[in-house]
Order: C-alpha cells, then structure tokens, then sequence
C-alpha cells in the first residue's frame, strides 16, 4: 500500500525524523489559510498523488505570496498531473501539500529497503539527491553507498556514521544523521514498511538535516496490525480493477497485454505469461484466484478481466490441489453465461477432478476451447487471436 507525501511526513515525524512545517488542503482557499497558519514568505504547494516526478511534471511550485499561494493550489486542483510514474493518462490531484520554504545547501538521498539479495534490510545513500536512484545507479554507481543490517541487532550507530561519512557529512550533522537513520529505520519496521525513501534529504543553510519529500510503502499482509497505517489509505489513487480485486481476495495487476490470464498460484501465473510472452503475444493482466476460490469468485474474476477494453482473448489456467477442477470449470461456465464473453476463451486444467471439470466445460455447449497443456493453451489463445484479426 502506498501514501501521500504529506502522510509519510506525519508518520516520520513520529519517530525522530526532521520534516518541514507543512498543511494539507483540499480547496484553495485552505490552501491560502494554510500559508498564513505556517508564517514565512516562501512556500511549496505541492500536489498528492501516488508517484514521483511531480516536479518535472509541473506538480511542485514555489510561491512567495499567499495570493500565490491560492492561485497555484487552485491551478493544480484537479488537474491531471502527468509525470513518467503515471503513464500518459495521468493522476487527478485532489489534495495539495502547503509547506515552509526551506534554504537549501546540499541535496542527497536516503532509503531502507529489503535486499532480496541477502534478506536484509537495506539503507541506500547517495549524495546525488533529487535524482531518480535508478538513473545513478546506472550511470554513476560508484556514487550510491549501501549499508546492509543484520535483523537480529538492528541499526546500530556505526552504521549511521559510515554512511553520513560516505555523504559528506561533519561536525554535529553527524550526530544528527545518527539520529535521522535511526528513526528510519525505526518507522521501516514497527511499520512493517516494504520502502522509506527520502529525496531529497537535504542539508539547510544552517546545516541541519531534513527530509525534504518522503515516500513509503507498506506490506499489505502487515495491515491487519497496524490500523493508523491502514486508514491512511487513499482509494482513489488506486486502479479501480485492482481495488475491486482486493475486496474479493483476488490478487490483481493490469498489464499492456491482450491476453487476460487467470490462474491459481503466483508461480502459475508467471509461468502463463512468459510462455504467452513466448509465443509472440502479451499479457493483460496477472490475476491470481488463490488456491480457494469459489464459482463466485471465479466471475468476479471474469468480470475484472473483461472490463479491461484490451482484452482480446482470455486463457484460464489452473492446477487443482486444494481448489477442484470441477469447481474451477463450474464458476466458468456460470461466468460464460452470465458475462457473455465475446472474446476467445482457452482453458487448461490439471489436477484434482479434472475429468469432472472437462466434462462440465464439454457439456455446456459454450464456445470453450479446452489445451491438454499449458504450452497447447498459450498456442491456441494466440492463434485465436490471430484469426480474429
């Protein structure tokens, strides 16, 4: 799950972490009372949305007047927000963030992550802050410092210090560095945060350390604990396909494919799209009904799939071991009837009852094509596809 700026800010503060004054406002008139609230005479209005590059894309503006103030925040209320994390369509900004000006010496970046690598946790640093992290890596890695902790002791202040040495940091900076990680860190895991990144953390002209912008994401397995985290949750910056998914327990991601795909298992769903991927086509989406899925589930899952004016076919695969074949082929044959899929539909089954569960699709008198594998099924949904072009 992901956050506002403004949210992980609150969150950070929490534990130790230095972040400018600030005021969220959803008019621009809140907007105006938020600038006078703060004081001062420069402020950012910064628009919310779920992705970075809102700079480059027109979404962070100085201001130096309350006027200003309103008119920026008014110009950016609901506007559609293009940056290279929201895709052509852009984001509607519903909310903007009005904060504190800030002096500005030095801009660097910070982050805890899992390495998968090692299954650690992981602090990255960098003095090229501002930057996309994936755009140093690849041209200046030599720049990008990493700190990899053992879960049993935790950050330790050693830790902290070789990295504020690596960036350049001295004198008191270094006692608030120190200080800075540790809350990171901190928040990472009685979070049960999967991503704390902060770019930039800037050094002020005073030589203080702050966290300039902030993004976190959140493990949605670890929600059920923690209930501060979860009603920071903002529905509408989700996918409505994917949101509709979750709320049946079906796991959901859209893709720029034709090829609808729905499985039973995340490998299985690998596996699918790159032997779709193989025979010259692409996946629409990843959809995963889980290993218990009901014949309702089953035309949820049908129905999400469809509403994605992309698909052009539709391949089922599913290995029945706690979930039945023969419930599998029911739920499908339901959703046929109910959903009128007009578009080419191949199903492979394998498994507990799979006798059963061909025979029902067989005896449906539905336009269902049956694969006796998994490479017969991703050859016969491309081909269909090709004959219907």
């Amino acid at each position: 799950m992901n956050i506002h700026e403004y949210q992980a800010k609150g969150l950070l503060a929490k534990f130790g972490v230095a972040v400018p004054r600030g005021q969220v406002a959803f008019t621009a008139s809140e907007a105006e009372v938020a600038a006078q609230d703060l004081g001062g005479s420069v402020w950012v209005v910064k628009a919310q949305i779920h992705a970075g590059g809102r700079g480059k894309g027109g979404g962070v503006k100085v201001v130096k007047s309350r006027e200003e103030v309103k008119k920026t925040a008014n110009q950016m209320l609901g506007m559609k927000l293009v940056t290279h994390q929201t895709g052509p369509g852009g984001k509607e900004v519903k909310r903007v963030y009005i904060e504190e000006g800030c002096d500005i010496a030095r801009e660097l970046y910070l982050s805890v992550l899992l390495d998968r690598a090692t299954s650690w946790v992981t602090v990255m640093a960098s003095t090229e802050g501002g930057m996309d992290i994936e755009e140093v890596a690849a041209k200046t890695p030599e720049k990008i410092i990493k700190v990899a902790i053992d879960p049993a002791v935790g950050l330790q202040p050693f830790h902290a210090r070789k990295l504020a040495f690596g960036l350049g940091l001295e004198g008191p900076q270094i006692r608030s560095a120190v200080k800075f990680l540790q809350g990171m860190y901190k928040a990472y895991t009685e979070l049960d945060a999967s991503l704390v990144e902060i770019n930039p953390l800037v050094v002020t002209g005073a030589g203080d350390l702050v966290a300039l912008d902030a993004k976190m994401n959140f493990d949605n397995n670890g929600l059920f604990r923690q209930k501060e985290v979860a009603d920071l949750r903002d529905e509408s910056e989700e996918d409505a396909a994917e949101l509709e998914a979750s709320q049946h327990e079906l796991n959901y991601i859209k893709l720029d494919g034709s090829i609808g795909c729905m499985v039973n298992g995340a490998g299985l769903a690998m596996a699918t799209m790159d032997i779709i991927k193989l025979e010259g086509s692409d996946p629409a989406n990843f959809l995963d009904v889980g290993g218990g899925a009901s014949a309702e589930r089953v035309t949820v899952a049908f129905k999400i799939i469809l509403s994605d004016p992309n698909v052009k076919g539709i391949l089922v695969n599913i290995f029945g071991g706690i979930m039945r074949c023969d419930t599998i082929a029911e739920g499908i044959v339901a959703a046929a009837k109910e959903l009128d899929i007009h578009v080419p539909l191949v199903v492979r089954l394998e498994g507990t009852n799979v006798d059963k569960g061909k025979a029902i699709l067989d005896k449906s008198g539905l336009d269902i094509v049956s694969a006796d594998s998994l490479g017969d099924a991703a050859k016969k949904v491309v081909a269909a596809l090709k004959e219907a072009h």
